[in-house]
């Protein structure tokens, strides 16, 4: 037998978030529930992995985040609009948050980010910047009011150490950064 999602209860909602509870069937056929967290008027989310062509440099940002209480790094991410499509999020994101304008080389199937926690899914986006560009004027962000954010560009072969120093100086790093680097570990090493 499959487990099976029966019903699901909102029971509570903000602006933003919904607190639900699932009630499902699992796979020995027990009646169970689980509480989680749904993101209201979006239709997912867009994470940019940035790399600056071809200097090889990596855009990361750094931003407070209310629900850790820290500083986090992260790379560049948005919510999807209504309307709008994963590679749409990426470049206006891209842009706001850092200034940075680039194309879209390649975009992930949506994943889940937190499947114990939410049912958010992220596309992954990839974007190359031509260095070329923005060699004479760095880029000017376009951060929402409510937004502050620091930008890093970090050479590839210098991130793992980068993100070390970060979190020695207190900053959080996103989980996703953490697995990148860890693909770039595998890639490198071959194995």
């Amino acid at each position: 037998m499959n487990a099976a999602v029966d019903k699901v209860t909102a029971l509570a909602q903000g602006c933003f978030l919904r607190m639900e509870l699932v009630g499902f069937t699992d796979e020995r056929g027990r009646k169970r529930t689980w509480e989680r967290v749904s993101r209201i008027k979006t239709a997912g989310a867009a994470l940019i992995i940035p790399r600056i062509v071809p200097d090889d440099l990596y855009v990361l940002i750094r931003q407070f985040r209310a629900a850790t209480g820290k500083y986090v790094i992260e790379f560049p991410a948005g919510l999807i609009e209504p309307g709008e499509g994963a590679e749409a999020t990426a470049v206006r994101e891209l842009y706001e948050e850092t200034g940075y304008e680039g194309r879209v080389v390649r975009i992930l199937d949506p994943g889940i980010s937190s499947p114990g926690l939410s049912d958010e899914a992220v596309s992954m986006v990839v974007m190359e910047i031509d260095a070329e560009r923005y060699r004479t004027a760095p880029p000017v962000a376009h951060p929402e009011d409510s937004e502050s954010i620091e930008i890093f560009t970090v050479p590839a072969g210098k991130m793992a150490e980068f993100v070390s120093s970060r979190q020695a100086l207190g900053d959080d790093i996103d989980v996703k950064i953490q697995a990148f680097l860890l693909g770039m570990c595998f890639s490198i090493s071959g194995k």
